[in-house]
């Protein structure tokens, strides 16, 4: 259990309005860190806790939150306070309280995805490291996307499977993948792209009608890899997609790449949650090659 008098203290320190007695309660958080909601008397705060060696991780994401919202055109949860106590850490965000999305919030997220995707890098990656998951996600800058797609994302995740003792037909397919990556962007040159990257259903919610967006993996890069996040495990529907493509439609090709950069997601899925994910890795890779 956290130590929530030390935590307190901290969030009183950082100009939150806490009682001394102030409480916290469990709230549905994800698989990653507990979550709680801290009362304040006036809107709460949410507030995510690990240990101590999660404090690099709160604050990629802290930054993450903090580069998608000068874009300025989707809404994430403003950080307050990050920090950590003798045995844990912390990071604190405003309190947003969710509904569950129609279409015309949907529609809105299609349409503002698409206006966060137009501010640009002029290379590939982000000024730090993050992570995916728990996995450690390399960002480190290059003007070649297909050597940073390979090298600091598949290969990566590869290099991973094989240490989990993925090895076999899984290592001899990826092998191929990799050097076929070239071909699949032939007549594809992707602009590096602000990106959430990790946007399945679960990472975003609508608040007063308007789409938040939460928990990133923020980098630069094709603008495709969030796309094809949302249709790996549902959560958007036919107003999202048609708002997207309206406001900025994908080029030819885009179906193949997409399972490509499914792949990148399920490989880590392999490597954090086990073995029910290599089938689904394998059919990915040869729908591929």
């Amino acid at each position: 259990m956290p130590d929530w008098a030390s935590i307190n203290q901290n969030l009183r320190e950082a100009g939150i309005p806490l009682e001394p007695t102030a409480t916290a309660r469990p709230v549905g958080g994800g698989d990653i860190s507990a979550a709680w909601q801290l009362d304040t008397g006036n809107d709460g705060v949410f507030l995510k806790t690990g240990p101590v060696a999660a404090i690099d991780m709160f604050a990629a994401e802290a930054e993450g939150l903090a580069e998608i919202a000068l874009a300025n055109a989707l809404r994430v949860p403003e950080v307050l306070a990050i920090g950590k106590t003798s045995d844990t850490a912390f990071l604190a965000l405003e309190w947003l309280p969710f509904e569950r999305p129609g279409k015309a919030c949907e529609k809105r997220l299609g349409q503002r995805l698409a206006d966060m995707h137009r501010t640009t890098s002029d290379r590939f990656g982000w000024h730090r490291d993050n992570t995916i998951g728990l996995t450690p996600q390399h960002n480190r800058w290059s003007t070649d996307w297909v050597a940073f797609f390979r090298e600091r994302r598949l290969g990566y995740q590869l290099k991973l499977a094989t240490t989990n003792g993925y090895t076999g037909q899984l290592q001899e397919q990826g092998l191929r993948l990799l050097e076929r990556l070239p071909s699949l962007f032939e007549n594809y040159r992707p602009l590096p792209s602000l990106l959430h990257g990790d946007l399945w259903g679960g990472n975003w919610a609508s608040s007063g009608g308007e789409p938040v967006i939460f928990d990133p993996a923020v980098y630069y890069g094709d603008r495709e890899t969030d796309l094809a996040m949302t249709r790996l495990f549902g959560g958007f529907g036919h107003a999202f997609y048609e708002a997207y493509e309206a406001a900025w439609p994908l080029e030819p090709g885009s179906a193949r790449r997409q399972a490509l950069y499914q792949l990148y997601h399920v490989l880590n899925h392999l490597n954090l949650f086990g073995g029910g994910y290599q089938g689904r890795a394998l059919a990915l890779m040869g729908s591929i090659i």
